[in-house]
């Protein structure tokens, strides 16, 4: 039987709502995800929460083995080290290509984004934060036109996002308030460089916020040496 109106917005709300536990890690890295709640909490059958489920894992969000309960993906030593490796490959090139094909609405589109990232910063909102920080490079992605880039820019963005919690965390907020702006400002100067077709300039500051980002996500992972 095809879904009804109302099920079919359960379906999104849940879909969307896991993806946001997940980044703000409401729900650990490593987690089982309980998925009779989940039905419970929505007014799902289990059908429609295992598709979601499947698209998730596709999407880098959860793990599905066989006959185990589905899992939060891991951050563990070797998923971060790839992460730390493959973050300033991935930025860079998906930028590079912006530069080259984005058009007019998409860079307004990424200026509405920067606006509202903006506004999370001065009502310290820590999950607007990451979450406009995360749509802001999504964007970009979206921009270079480039579908395996896109893929592996989605996947990095996840666990971004998670470790960003750190840093946009309201507790550390005004610790980190000079390199806040640093980054909003880097923002800003890299969609006047993606407007500019300025490639040499995006992939100047492309690696200039990288490095920013790098030294306070490495807080997460190494906080005695933060």
């Amino acid at each position: 039987m095809p879904m009804t109106g109302a099920e079919f917005g359960r379906k999104s709300s849940l879909e969307a709502t896991l993806r946001r536990r997940i980044i703000s890690m409401e729900i650990a890295p490593g987690s089982v995800v309980d998925e009779l709640s989940l039905g419970h909490e929505f007014g799902l059958s289990r059908p429609p929460v295992r598709e979601i489920m499947r698209t998730l894992a596709v999407e880098g969000y959860i793990v599905l083995e066989q006959n185990r309960p589905a899992r939060v993906t891991a951050m563990n030593y070797q998923a971060l080290h790839s992460f730390f490796l493959a973050a300033p490959l991935i930025y860079t090139a998906v930028s590079l290509l912006a530069a080259t094909h984005a058009t007019k609405e998409q860079l307004q589109e990424l200026k509405n984004i920067q606006q509202h990232l903006r506004q999370s910063m001065v009502s310290n909102d820590t999950n607007a934060r990451v979450y406009y920080n995360n749509q802001f490079h999504y964007m970009i992605g979206v921009m270079s036109y480039n579908d395996y880039l896109l893929a592996s820019l989605q996947r990095l963005l996840i666990d971004h996002a998670r470790l960003a919690h750190t840093f946009y965390s309201a507790q550390s907020a005004l610790g980190h308030k000079e390199d806040m702006d640093k980054a909003i400002a880097h923002h800003d100067q890299i969609i006047t460089a993606i407007e500019n077709r300025d490639s040499q300039k995006v992939e100047q500051l492309v690696r200039e916020h990288w490095e920013l980002s790098r030294q306070h996500l490495m807080e997460y992972v190494i906080p005695d040496e933060a």
